[in-house]
């Protein structure tokens, strides 16, 4: 299936459906030499996984990782690193009822006229589980990127109506890991946390969901990483956030906001601090002409609320062409941002590692 590739030297390429056997990936273009904490691996798989706590689906999947090559003694071999999760709580029957109808904004429509075909359980590839395959890797590009002094931090600032206040510059906060982590919705603001977590409890009880927003901040990036014209930095940032499910929407630096500003306001004036060149303000969320500058890159990225509502709906009948009135079935969130605060992470570092390899080819 073309599109199942990511990365143009530190490559990921995932395979793997929603309710088939496994879940898996390849990834290519990793260094020889770097040490895996395999315990920091799974442990970002299990911020992902479903069956957390009472907040997302009860699918309850270990999601442990098994690796299949590239990886000897706990360092990497600098060949292809292969890994699977089995899927161990498929359950296609939850579909059984609804597999011909078109569930509203799912993609059933749309890749059955593409392939003339598709799997209607779970949505098949076009399944957010895919995103296992994105976690493990990104957690490896972690650990590489740690080599080089760069960290990657995502966490809730919106859920529906509830949002985390705004950071007194543009530049969002950093915050200790422990108070995203402390929270069920990985917001760090405890009092905004709990109100974000009744919301999706009282979502869950009326059948209901939500959408929010996920910040993504990134320390210690050099200046120079991004290609010219088409392959900048922060449009390879775009195309990583967007290529996740339920994505709608992708800013950095000041984003939209920018559109109703002076350019004498968004301009970042250049200092001298600590004898390096770097900016007074950071509206250029730390990419300027496609290019990292040294500065902290930060962006947001908005989640729709989940397709899946458990509310009577109207559609069409794939067999019959007819219209139908159905209730969907299954295991689903009210609301994918806390799981999906790992995945924006992962792809997030996808992209600084890709570009940090490719930099080392521009120049002797």
């Amino acid at each position: 299936m073309a599109g199942s590739t990511f990365g143009t030297i530190f490559k990921l390429t995932t395979f793997g459906e929603s309710h088939g056997q496994a879940i898996g990936g390849i990834i290519e273009g990793c260094p020889a030499g770097l040490t895996i904490d395999l315990d920091f691996v799974q442990a970002e798989l299990n911020r992902r996984r479903p069956g957390q706590n009472h907040l997302v689906t009860p699918r309850n999947e270990a999601d442990q990782v098994q690796w299949l090559s590239g990886i000897k003694n706990g360092k990497t071999l600098g060949t292809p690193i292969g890994f699977l999760v089995f899927n161990t709580d498929q359950k296609p029957a939850d579909y059984a009822l609804n597999r011909s109808i078109y569930r509203p904004s799912h993609s059933d429509f749309v890749y059955e006229q593409k392939y003339q075909i598709r799997d209607e359980n779970g949505g098949g590839r076009s399944s957010a589980r895919e995103t296992i395959s994105r976690v493990v890797a990104g957690a490896i590009a972690q650990l590489l990127l740690k080599e080089w002094g760069i960290q990657i931090q995502a966490y809730t600032t919106q859920i529906g109506p509830y949002g985390l206040n705004a950071a007194p510059t543009p530049e969002p906060l950093w915050y200790p890991p422990a108070s995203i982590e402390q929270s069920l919705v990985r917001c760090p603001d405890a009092s905004v946390s709990h109100q974000m977590e009744q919301y999706i409890q009282d979502l869950q009880s009326k059948g209901d969901t939500t959408g929010g927003i996920i910040t993504g901040l990134i320390q210690g990036v050099p200046a120079g990483l991004g290609e010219p014209v088409f392959d900048k930095l922060h449009a390879d940032l775009g195309k990583a956030m967007l290529s996740i499910n339920a994505v709608k929407g992708f800013e950095y630096g000041s984003g939209f906001k920018a559109a109703t500003m002076l350019g004498s306001e968004h301009n970042d004036p250049f200092v001298i601090s600590n004898n390096h060149i770097t900016t007074s303000t950071n509206h250029s969320g730390g990419i300027q002409g496609g290019i990292s500058n040294g500065s902290a890159i930060y962006f947001n990225v908005a989640f729709k609320p989940v397709s899946t509502i458990k509310l009577p709906q109207q559609s069409i009948d794939g067999l019959t062409n007819q219209v139908v009135e159905f209730t969907n079935t299954g295991r689903h969130d009210a609301c994918v941002i806390p799981r999906a605060v790992p995945i924006v992470q992962a792809m997030a570092a996808l992209v600084i590692a890709d570009h940090y390899l490719r930099n080392k080819l521009v120049r002797l």
